[in-house]
């Protein structure tokens, strides 16, 4: 198994992602170009209408086509959405007034619910602590 980066990047444009696509929540068509994709991989690409979110999808079957030369179709599971909703919210550090401006993404079907429970995790993953509604930074956190 590898892993292959196809985040939406103009520094390595031979190496990209011209399609994914939901067949149904959960599973992908992937078109793209050069990478050497192959079964059991994992892709990494960027959530669409999003700056710096993206998901990992496994690659269960892969078809590499003779025309265009490098250019493959793949079907991957992956997180299941029924309809994908991109947030940017705003927090900041209690104790020391440092600002985070963050993505996050959630199932647009669950409704208001489930948008704190969804950014209280995109938080975690970008190295802040949520205590009750009082947020740490890292630096923050080291000093505690």
């Amino acid at each position: 198994m590898v892993e292959h980066d196809f985040r939406y990047s103009l520094m390595n444009p031979q190496h990209t992602l011209t399609e994914c696509r939901a067949l149904v929540p959960g599973r992908y068509q992937v078109t793209g170009n050069g990478g050497s994709i192959r079964n059991n991989d994992v892709l990494i690409v960027t959530l669409k209408g999003a700056k710096d979110l993206s998901m990992r999808l496994s690659v269960e079957t892969v078809r590499h086509l003779i025309n265009p030369p490098g250019q493959w179709v793949a079907v991957a599971s992956g997180p299941v959405f029924g309809e994908l909703a991109i947030h940017t919210w705003q927090v900041n550090c209690d104790n020391c007034a440092k600002e985070l401006s963050f993505e996050f993404a959630v199932d647009a079907k669950l409704g208001n619910k489930a948008e704190k429970p969804a950014a209280t995790a995109r938080i975690a993953e970008l190295g802040w602590t949520t205590v009750g509604e009082k947020h740490l930074c890292p630096t923050c956190q080291e000093s505690a």
